[in-house]
């Protein structure tokens, strides 16, 4: 399916980092959660860095677009 598009589990303790990623949202109202998964995205995707990966991402992603 991918060249370079890591799919299957990578993260340690992933219920852990998810509990994390959610604590990090509460007490914000959507437009400020909407602006922090936009900050999120931008960082994680500067660290990824390979434009081929990226756009694998983006690919992957348009599948669940409602």
């Amino acid at each position: 399916m991918s060249k370079k598009l890591r799919t299957e589990p990578q993260i340690k303790d992933p219920d852990d980092f998810y509990a994390r990623l959610i604590d990090l949202h509460e007490g914000l109202n959507s437009v400020e959660s909407n602006s922090l998964n936009c900050k999120l995205i931008l960082l994680m995707a500067n660290h990824i860095g390979d434009r081929e990966t990226l756009d694998e991402v983006l690919n992957v992603v348009r599948k669940y677009r409602p």
